[in-house]
């Protein structure tokens, strides 16, 4: 399939971390997806019900984010990978990349992240 939806750049002040620094405080998250999803019926309809309500997948990540405490990038992907393939059949695959702004590391880092890829 080469059809994509893509949402870029949702930001999260999330509770995620081994250290116990990362447990006390909450710090900057990004979250990317891309959805594999037929896009041939919107284009054709020009209707919301035809695709997937990209809003409802930008909540869903939100919720799961702020939901709890996440030891590990890791798990929070696999949350939002799988909440996001139960919400609609057509939706075949995910990609979810998470990226932690400000790692608690020594070094001069941007940033480190993690993408979870799931499909049907």
């Amino acid at each position: 399939m080469t059809d994509t939806i893509t949402i870029s750049g949702l930001r999260v002040m999330a509770s995620v971390g081994v250290l116990d620094e990362e447990r006390q405080r909450i710090q900057p998250l990004i979250i990317d997806c891309v959805l594999e999803v037929d896009l041939t019926a919107a284009g054709a309809s020009d209707a919301l019900d035809d695709t997937i309500n990209y809003a409802t997948v930008i909540e869903l990540a939100e919720n799961l984010a702020l939901s709890h405490h996440h030891d590990l990038l890791e798990s929070l992907a696999d949350e939002i990978a799988r909440g996001s393939l139960a919400l609609d059949d057509r939706i075949a695959g995910i990609d979810v990349a998470i990226t932690k702004v400000r790692p608690p590391v020594g070094q001069d880092v941007h940033s480190v992240g993690v993408t979870r890829s799931l499909r049907r």
